[in-house]
């Protein structure tokens, strides 16, 4: 027997119990008279006092850091006790001490405040996986995939595994191929997304649909970007947006009760352009205030103009800062306003002191604020002025850091022009419905309309998306052919779609969260890698089994791909 207790159960009760334990060894303090060790196992950590062996110096002495040991001994009262640990009132009192594995001393610390830089603990991820900080995280995914799976059972869905090596297409974020040895010159792809095969089932009759699933996209590295990440993926039949947004709130207040003991109310829900306009992004921060405000009515100037206001201290420095924030974003027309007091003001310019007012009163702007005003076309100001809203946010501490501020965006344009190709992109993907309102604009004005589409966004971070699908073959034609997909293309990538449309497809919809970032919003952090047990680094490259790797010439020759050499 290895152990008849794990070390983060055992507690004042228990003194006198004769125990065995298992675990390494965190940290070893020889005080001259006695010797404690901090055992450590998955569960915690228990103090072993080894008085009975200080006059075994050779065993103590062979003792190390992260060595696995194992011990027999009596649980009792700790002189000293440690009430930041829950085990902390009591101690063992060693026995017997047997060494189960010896260790190298490890090429970082071992603890939540590590001296280990991000690489050297990816390379030894095994080791920081030993970290309560990481360790805990791997456990809060477990919590919730447990909890997603509650959800959705007692919801009626269904949860059905879909293929990971599916055709490849050339449309959306780039492939990982797989080549087929069978038949040399064809490849299969990794799935970038389930999206075409829940269709398929919905139109097969599969009511409601989920998966927690593995998606690969061969995209640019971030902090909340992986090649390989997992998603919660969801379809529903015989739906609206409004179905769908109130199944899945309720989904996400589910989480956060049972995750966090947090209780939400209805979460808002602002059309695209409404976000842009309030917030200058897509996916706003709404724990803080500082909305952005349209100016023209007030001036007859040609350009756009847009204000916000800033709650700061006036002084030189902070208006330089500003300034040099807008001149990397190549923003030429700016006008400061600092308010001083009432119908008293300080600008960077001449300007009529009633235009002023007029601004101030639009902005909501109080007695102390600097009042931003920016000139210029729409789309950059509104954009530069999102950013600097979220920059200053940062610098003013504005962000109450452990609220969740969820809503819901919806209403996407459609369609963005695409100058090079000389055709339009789908903003959302090309299997999203049309509003119903705008199928007038189909043929002749495609850039006037707006999509069934709708984003989820928490604290900042766009978490889920999706949209109520076309299941009409003949608008789903004139859309690709809007994104400039010949009838090859159409035919080859799309035509199992288009044929299943004439088959009774009911109307349908539904979302796929990124579920790696939401973990991470769950925790209050920034990077996903910290949620996932052996993640990607940066550059894409798993530094511990040393991949992606070069692949042996005989195996080349097996693929026919021998031109990789």
């Amino acid at each position: 027997m290895y152990r008849t207790n794990n070390c983060g159960v055992l507690r004042l009760k228990d003194v006198g119990k004769n125990v065995i334990m298992s675990g390494w060894i965190k940290k070893i303090r020889n005080l001259g008279s006695i010797i404690f060790i901090d055992l450590r196992d998955m569960y915690g950590i228990t103090q072993l006092n080894l008085i009975n062996y200080f006059n075994n110096k050779k065993k103590i002495n062979n003792l190390g850091r992260e060595f696995v040991i194992k011990v027999e001994g009596k649980v009792i009262e700790r002189l000293s006790k440690n009430f930041k640990n829950p085990t902390g009132e009591i101690e063992i009192l060693v026995k017997k001490l047997k060494i189960l594995n010896n260790s190298l001393v490890p090429p970082f610390k071992i603890e939540n405040n590590t001296d280990g830089n991000e690489d050297i603990r990816m390379k030894y991820r095994y080791l920081d996986i030993r970290r309560d900080i990481i360790k805990n995280n791997i456990i809060l995914r477990n919590k919730i995939y447990i909890e997603i799976r509650n959800f959705f059972l007692k919801e009626n869905f269904i949860e059905i595994e879909t293929p990971i090596l599916i055709n490849p297409t050339t449309d959306g974020a780039r492939n990982f191929y797989v080549p087929y040895r069978k038949n040399p010159g064809f490849f299969y792809s990794l799935s970038q997304s389930p999206q075409l095969l829940k269709q398929l089932l919905m139109i097969g009759g599969i009511d409601k649909y989920f998966q927690i699933v593995k998606c690969f996209r061969d995209e640019d590295f971030r902090s909340d970007r992986q090649p390989e990440f997992t998603q919660i993926d969801c379809e529903m039949s015989f739906v609206d947006e409004n179905d769908i947004l109130n199944i899945f709130e309720k989904f996400i207040h589910f989480l956060l009760k049972k995750i966090k003991g947090i209780n939400l109310n209805k979460f808002p829900i602002l059309t695209y352009e409404e976000a842009m306009n309030k917030y200058g992004s897509d996916k706003p921060d709404i724990r803080f205030d500082m909305k952005l405000f349209e100016l023209n009515d007030f001036s007859n100037q040609k350009e756009y103009i847009m204000g916000i206001s800033l709650p700061v201290c006036f002084n030189y420095k902070i208006i330089e800062e500003i300034l040099f924030f807008f001149k990397k974003k190549k923003i030429k027309q700016l006008i400061w306003i600092k308010y001083l007091k009432k119908d008293k003001f300080k600008s960077s310019i001449e300007i009529n002191i009633n235009l002023i007012k007029n601004w101030a009163k639009r902005i909501n702007s109080k007695c102390g604020d600097l009042l931003i005003i920016l000139l210029g076309e729409k789309n950059i100001i509104v954009k530069n002025l999102g950013l600097f809203r979220i920059e200053m946010s940062k610098r003013l501490n504005l962000i109450k850091k452990k609220i969740f501020s969820p809503l819901w965006i919806r209403n996407f344009p459609y369609f963005k022009w695409n100058k090079e190709k000389s055709c339009y992109n789908s903003l959302h993907h090309p299997f999203t419905s049309p509003e119903i309102r705008d199928l007038k604009f189909l043929k002749e004005n495609p850039e006037k309309i707006k999509s069934k589409s709708y984003d989820l966004v928490i604290n900042g971070k766009e978490i889920g998306g999706g949209s109520i699908r076309i299941n009409n073959s003949k608008i789903q034609k004139i859309i690709f052919n809007h994104l400039g997909f010949s009838k090859k293309k159409i035919e080859k990538e799309f035509g199992f779609l288009i044929k299943s449309f004439k088959y009774g497809a009911p109307p349908h919809g539904g979302i796929a969260f990124g579920l790696d970032r939401l973990i991470s919003v769950f925790a209050y952090k920034d990077n996903i890698r910290d949620f996932i047990a052996f993640p990607k680094g940066q550059d894409g490259k798993d530094l511990m089994i040393e991949s992606p790797s070069k692949i042996e010439e005989k195996e080349l020759k097996k693929l026919k791909i021998i031109n990789f050499i």
